[in-house]
């Protein structure tokens, strides 16, 4: 069957699924490659991969897609899951013989809810869904295809769940269908190097984190790995497509979990002469973090996510902060940049741990940082414990924009403290006078950086000034309601 494998448009600049793992329109425009709907593209033929957001390709250009192909993938995530049924309602319409399945996140933590969403939606694929939609693409009968839910006589239908793939040697490489429908001067991180590509070099993760949405509902927590060899020849292959190319980031959930597993594959790509980046744990050792230097790599992107023990415990985060200061002062004795991640809303949240982490993150003094709202995904075990507890206020978690908004509140710590404490966070962090000098100094030795830090100072100055207004406007009605009807 002639298939699109779609990552659709829905708010502007989203980056909303197949492989964000955290979906929203970010401070500053940023746009991670789908990497999940590649492999799937690869092993269909008469296949093709939209990526809708970077490319800006608007609704009503991707419903007039719908005449020139008999299935569509799309991957859909929480926050854009409503515009994406709208979407694909008005796709069938265009086409009613176009058969539409729904992958992601919320068709695996939710399938009867989002197979009942739409009667637009033939089926849905849980987990992993490379080989289940080539499968149907192939012609195969959903009866006889594992991992996949659909209706039958308003009966839903679960068959069997497929099995983690094992063999991820026997995938084909992202960067080929990167190369055949992409175009990678789109996409933009702003810690990261342009142009980049991205793609895995494993799947699964062991920890155990509540709240990560990846391996509860996707790649799952059993970790496999490609071959060395396999990784290596993939690099070779993007290199040769792209001279320009300045950096490959592997998109794992943890590149470095295991240590062996890493020293191995740096030995492959030490002799390559690239620039890449990778995610990681604090409980990395000084050893393999040389390997990693020693092989090409230039930055890591590290889920400090809080600096209150506590917290790290009832998120299961399996680190300390004694480990996280000790990780980092070893990255920059040999030379390696962090990008630092922080959340602010984990359960055990109070203005004093927020306060903590705050000062934590200062006294690291990275390179950069995010600071993300605590969302709890469905599918979660963070999501069941607000459930459970009762300090979930709504199911939206962003704005009409597509920017994270909170949706909990705990007793002493409410939905708006927890956006305040956002600003707050950058605020503190961002305006140190070492930091902007920091910013300053590259702007002033290197003209295109010069060039895109100002457009992203403007980007994300004007979210803070929203932010703000939104803040002191909810503030303001907290203080209505507090003091109750005037008395006359």
């Amino acid at each position: 069957m002639k298939t699109l494998l779609l990552n659709p448009p829905s708010f502007e600049g989203f980056d909303g699924g197949a492989s964000s793992r955290w979906p929203a329109t970010r401070e500053i425009r940023s746009f991670w490659y789908p990497v999940w709907l590649a492999y799937p593209a690869g092993l269909i033929p008469n296949s093709k991969l939209v990526d809708a957001p970077p490319h800006d390709i608007t609704v009503e250009q991707t419903i007039q897609m719908a005449r020139d192909f008999e299935f569509m993938v799309l991957f859909t995530s929480t926050p854009g899951f409503q515009s994406d049924i709208r979407l694909a309602q008005a796709m069938k319409d265009t086409n009613p013989n176009l058969k539409i399945c729904f992958v992601g996140p919320p068709v695996t933590a939710q399938p009867e809810k989002c197979l009942r969403a739409s009667n637009a939606i033939d089926f849905i694929c849980r987990r992993e869904f490379d080989f289940s939609v080539a499968e149907f693409a192939a012609g195969k009968p959903l009866s006889g295809i594992d991992g996949v839910s659909y209706l039958r006589n308003d009966a839903v239908v679960h068959n069997a769940d497929r099995p983690p793939i094992q063999d991820l040697d026997s995938l084909p490489f992202a960067v080929d269908i990167y190369k055949r429908d992409l175009d990678i001067t789109r996409y933009n991180v702003p810690f990261l190097l342009n142009p980049f590509l991205s793609f895995y070099t494993e799947r699964g993760c062991p920890a155990l984190c509540t709240f990560c949405l990846w391996p509860q509902t996707l790649s799952g927590h059993p970790w496999r790995t490609r071959s060395a060899d396999n990784v290596a020849e993939e690099v070779r292959r993007a290199l040769s497509y792209y001279p320009n190319l300045k950096e490959i980031f592997f998109d794992d959930d943890t590149f470095n979990i295991k240590k062996a597993r890493t020293i191995e594959l740096c030995a492959k790509l030490k002799p390559l002469n690239f620039t890449w980046s990778c995610t990681s744990r604090v409980t990395v050792d000084y050893e393999t973090l040389k390997a990693i230097k020693e092989a090409g790599c230039r930055l890591m992107i590290v889920g400090y996510e809080s600096g209150d023990e506590q917290i790290l415990k009832n998120i299961k985060k399996g680190a300390t902060v004694e480990q996280a200061i000790r990780f980092t002062k070893n990255c920059k004795k040999l030379g390696l940049t962090i990008h630092g991640d922080f959340i602010i809303g984990l359960p055990g949240e109070t203005p004093e741990t927020i306060r903590k982490t705050i000062d934590f993150a200062k006294q690291l003094d990275v390179d950069t940082i995010q600071v993300s709202i605590a969302h709890p995904f469905p599918g979660t075990e963070f999501y069941d414990f607000v459930v459970k507890n009762n300090f979930l206020t709504t199911e939206n978690m962003t704005d009409t924009k597509g920017h994270q908004l909170p949706n909990i509140s705990y007793p002493g710590l409410s939905h708006v403290d927890i956006l305040d404490s956002v600003e707050q966070f950058y605020g503190e962090y961002y305006f140190r006078p070492r930091v902007v000098w920091r910013v300053i100094r590259k702007a002033i030795f290197d003209s295109v950086e010069r060039k895109r830090l100002y457009h992203e100072a403007r980007e994300y100055l004007d979210l803070r000034s929203k932010r703000k207004k939104l803040v002191a406007e909810q503030r303001a009605g907290q203080r209505a309601l507090a003091s109750g009807p005037a008395v006359r």
